[in-house]
Order: structure tokens, then C-alpha cells, then sequence
């Protein structure tokens, strides 16, 4: 491998898995999901090691799926939460060379629509994520302001998993599917 600059500064492993859930995710759709999620970012990782430049770092994007579900997600749920527990334990392998982090984006909105009403209120943040939410955070893991943070999952949900909300709380009621 021929590097132009010398070496790699960033790593930034994003990939959506596929959401399916216990009683439709078969097993070859399961292995699919944790190849996708996690099986590639850690053999990027591996690929890419020894040409990171000193002071370099990883981002893996993981998802607050990673710290609470939702019915028929297994498969996502299970490649997230994977990505975060391989992103501190690249931080214990490659300490001192590729600081490692991960994001774990909440409601993240990519048509940038702005929410009222009960999808605003559940979140303590007053609203839903864009992208940007999210870019902003590479962009500083990525800077020397970044430089003593390793190992960490950071959640970037507007505060969402840190509200409780139950029946009729906020402007949300809780109806079961059926």
C-alpha cells in the first residue's frame, strides 16, 4: 500500500446494518449484520494499523441502540452495541498510536425536518438531531482538542436516553402494537 501523505490520520467506520428482529432475522441475515457493523471496522482497523500516523484516530458510529431497544431490532441493536465494545477495546490495543472513540447518534433526522409536539418534547434538548449534530463531533474526536479522549462512547441524543418518560409524560402516549 502506497500512501500518498505518508500515512492515515482518521478512520471513521460508519455502516447501518440491517434492522431485523427475533422473529424474522434469520442466520445468515444475523451474521450479515455483525459483518457489517462489526466485523469490518475491526479488520479496517487491523488493514490500516500500521500505516496510522502517530496521534491518529478511529471513529466508529455506533448507535444509542447500543443502551436501550426497541421491539424487532435485534440484529442492529446487537452489530451497535458490538461496534461500542470493540472501540474501547482498539483504544486498550492501539493506546499510545490511534486514539479510538465512538459516537452513538439518538434520533438523527437527515432531512434536517424540524419536529414539534411530542417528538420535540421527549427530548430534553427541546429537538430532534441533524447530521450535522453528529459531524460536529467527528470533526473535534478528530482534532488535537480531542487529544486525551479515548476509549469512550459518546452519546449524541439531545439527552433522550437520559429522560424517563412514561404514559401521557411530555405529550407521549404509549400505545402497544398489536
Amino acid at each position: 500500500m502506497i500512501l500518498e501523505n505518508g500515512g492515515i490520520d482518521y478512520l471513521i467506520n460508519d455502516a447501518l446494518p440491517l434492522m431485523e428482529g427475533i422473529d424474522t432475522c434469520s442466520y445468515e441475515e444475523f451474521q450479515y449484520a455483525l459483518a457489517v457493523g462489526v466485523t469490518a471496522p475491526f479488520y479496517l482497523s487491523r488493514l490500516f494499523a500500521p500505516h496510522f500516523q502517530k496521534g491518529a484516530c478511529i471513529i466508529n458510529i455506533s448507535s444509542s441502540r447500543d443502551r436501550m431497544s426497541q421491539p424487532q431490532t435485534k440484529s442492529y441493536t446487537a452489530a451497535k452495541g458490538g461496534i461500542a465494545a470493540l472501540t474501547h477495546a482498539l483504544a486498550a490495543s492501539l493506546a499510545g498510536k490511534v486514539r479510538v472513540n465512538s459516537i452513538s447518534p439518538g434520533w438523527i433526522d437527515t432531512a434536517y425536518t424540524v419536529y414539534e409536539g411530542p417528538d420535540a418534547l421527549q427530548q430534553p434538548a427541546g429537538r430532534v438531531g441533524n447530521p450535522m449534530d453528529i459531524a460536529n463531533m467527528v470533526m473535534f474526536l478528530c482534532s488535537d482538542k480531542a487529544g486525551f479522549i479515548t476509549g469512550e462512547n459518546i452519546c449524541i441524543d439531545g439527552g433522550m436516553t437520559k429522560l424517563m418518560i412514561y404514559h401521557d409524560d411530555h405529550g407521549w402516549t404509549y400505545t402497544p402494537e398489536k
